[in-house]
């Protein structure tokens, strides 16, 4: 029997069949030890077969082929690898200037690690309903360049309801993973798209204007307009996993656009005569996304 993946703890799966009914499942042993090196060898999203056994808890025996997936290094210092969802057709990042700030490393690392691994990303500037001028200035600044790069953006506020239209029509006949850190208010605006999914939310901590984690393992939600949604865990961070130094460069986009280095193997950062560092100068590339390249480029190589 063959299903797909609503629900993902760790311990336990929830699994929807061809008739659409749930059938919660665990993992057979052998697949809990197939790749030592995930922490999670079975997510949201992933088709599996599943063995039924007549007085026996069902098991997840085999997962299919993925088309793509979001992972991610499970800590910094670690060697494993998290995958968070799966088999995803559009990934939505929620970006917030503050109350929390989501950094523009944060942002073109996970833009880097999606580009990667085939993954169609469109960035959601979200809560601008409640910014002070020079956080607008500065939401307007990160919109155009991105949005200058090629990626899809929008400008939202999931509390009031603001420009949700375009990002439901959007989403409309997809599977949508949305992502980010905790607290960028990412359970407000589900429910915004759809109140009968009623996620639970919980408000900013006033001590450090962080998020506290109402999603603890990730879940897909049928809506009503034919597409799928995954809300996943809010992130802290993000680290690049099976990265080398040539992919890394291919993985930002306009760099794509310069390739009239004098060396064909140009890395773009100490070689003479690279296309990239004059487009650089010249203001046609970011100076802070070139910065948060050469910064990824370090850490890949542990400088």
């Amino acid at each position: 029997m063959q299903g797909l993946v609503y629900k993902s703890t760790g311990s336990w799966y929830s699994v929807k069949d061809k008739k659409s009914s749930f059938i919660e499942c665990k993992l057979a042993g052998k697949l809990r030890n197939s790749d030592l090196k995930s922490t999670n060898p079975v997510c949201t999203g992933d088709f599996v077969t599943i063995k039924i056994d007549k007085n026996k808890t069902p098991v997840i025996e085999s997962v299919l082929n993925r088309k793509n997936y979001i992972i991610r290094k499970s800590v910094k210092l670690s060697k494993q690898y998290q995958i968070i969802a799966s088999n995803i057709d559009i990934c939505f990042l929620i970006i917030t200037i503050s109350r929390p700030q989501t950094s523009t490393m944060f942002i073109d690392r996970f833009l880097a690690s999606n580009f990667a691994y085939n993954i169609d990303t469109c960035l959601l500037f979200n809560k601008i309903d409640d910014l002070e001028i020079e956080e607008k200035s500065k939401v307007d600044e990160l919109f155009d360049l991105y949005k200058s790069i090629g990626y899809k953006c929008f400008k939202i506020s999931g509390k009031k309801l603001l420009n949700l239209d375009s990002l439901v029509s959007e989403m409309k006949n997809k599977t949508c993973v949305f992502t980010g850190h905790s607290g960028s208010g990412k359970s407000t605006l589900l429910n915004s798209i759809d109140s009968s999914l009623n996620i639970k939310t919980s408000p900013i901590s006033s001590s450090n204007l962080t998020g506290q984690h109402t999603t603890t393992f990730s879940k897909m939600y049928d809506l009503k307009n034919g597409s799928k949604i995954i809300d996943t865990p809010g992130i802290k961070g993000f680290g690049l996993y099976d990265f080398d130094e040539a992919q890394l460069k291919d993985c930002f986009m306009e760099f794509l656009k310069y390739n009239d280095c004098k060396y064909n193997d140009c890395l773009h950062k100490d070689e003479p005569g690279c296309d990239v560092k004059s487009a650089v100068d010249k203001g046609f590339i970011s100076e802070s996304r070139y910065k948060n390249y050469l910064e990824l480029f370090s850490d890949l190589n542990g400088i």
